[in-house]
């Protein structure tokens, strides 16, 4: 029987301010169960990032729960106070990897300044014997790190003198060191290289393997990066999820139209270096979530819409050919697109 970690229903979450309001995430459902790999991909600006955010249960300044509930561990994340969170909730339960996690180390401070000021922070009070609470701390992260393909030197090291992927690998095994029930991820492999990439693909995998993480929330746009970890795909657009299907089947097999061009605007090529296929790119632009439409919201970019798109927006059919649920009026009548 599947242990849910994580459950999502109907959630919306707008970021307010003097701009207006944003309906970043608009009535997404979702459910993550122990063991899962799953990616939430998209381009720019579809809610991704927020969504997590809206996860941990402390969401960022201006993102504010609009509805919906969100259970991680059979607990409902925004019935629960603040300083519960703080204490029981991040890093034990849920480990979050922020996007630019990066430029979250204190450039003037040593990496073992920074995670005494998390374990601080963590348990909300100063240590009684502290001298020798950070010899205990700091030989635990030694040998956590270590997991990770860190030497002890690194805490001894600025930010500055460590290269992008070890400071990614740094914010992973902080986010780890309690061996949280599910790790999120968000855009961990931006402005890496591609081998610093890979080594780092290869981390996440260790970190599964061995049993420090369970269960892995991966956030990205990057869907090659995504094919080589995870298991399962969700594809969100402006603010809603438009398909959920398996990795294999959302870069082979994708159904909704979005989902589509999505996969042909990636670059493929063959053992000779010549292009697999033509590369395409989107029409158009997103709608503005400050006003989206009532339809579907792929509409305006869409080749094949149908006229009840505009003024409808779908609920989840099935797809024929995958068996997986798909946003789109295409498959009203359990046909193929």
């Amino acid at each position: 029987m599947t242990e849910e970690v994580i459950k999502i229903k109907d959630l919306k979450g707008y970021y307010r301010g003097s701009f207006g309001v944003v309906h970043a995430v608009d009535g997404v459902s979702l459910t993550v169960n122990r063991g899962d790999i799953i990616a939430i991909a998209g381009e720019s600006g579809c809610g991704k990032s927020s969504l997590a955010e809206l996860i941990t249960g402390k969401p960022i300044q201006l993102l504010q729960l609009e509805g919906g509930q969100v259970f991680v561990n059979d607990l409902s994340m925004y019935e629960l106070d603040e300083e519960f969170i703080r204490k029981e909730i991040l890093c034990k339960v849920i480990g979050y990897v922020p996007q630019s996690s990066q430029n979250s180390l204190n450039p003037v401070k040593k990496i073992k300044a920074l995670i005494l000021d998390v374990m601080r922070e963590r348990i909300g009070r100063k240590p009684k014997n502290e001298p020798k609470y950070k010899e205990k701390v700091l030989q635990r992260v030694a040998e956590h790190f270590k997991k990770l393909g860190l030497e002890r030197f690194v805490l001894e090291k600025y930010p500055h003198e460590l290269s992008g992927g070890m400071k990614q690998r740094i914010v992973v095994g902080i986010s780890t060191l309690w061996n949280p029930l599910i790790l999120i991820v968000d855009e961990p492999t931006s402005a890496l290289d591609v081998t610093t990439q890979q080594r780092l693909i290869e981390t996440f995998k260790h970190l599964k393997e061995t049993g420090i993480v369970e269960t892995i929330l991966f956030i990205s746009h990057d869907i090659p990066v995504l094919a080589q970890i995870c298991n399962t795909c969700i594809i969100m657009y402006a603010g809603k999820i438009v398909e959920e299907a398996s990795m294999d089947d959302i870069v082979r097999k994708p159904q909704h139209p979005y989902t589509k061009m999505l996969i042909n605007s990636i670059a493929c090529f063959n053992p000779d270096g010549t292009a697999e296929t033509k590369l395409e790119g989107i029409p158009g632009r997103p709608p503005d979530l400050k006003n989206p439409p009532i339809g579907c919201r792929f509409y305006a970019r869409c080749s094949s819409r149908l006229e009840k798109c505009k003024e409808n927006y779908p609920p989840f059919f099935i797809s024929r050919t995958n068996n997986t649920p798909v946003a789109c009026w295409l498959y009203e009548e359990g046909g193929d697109y």
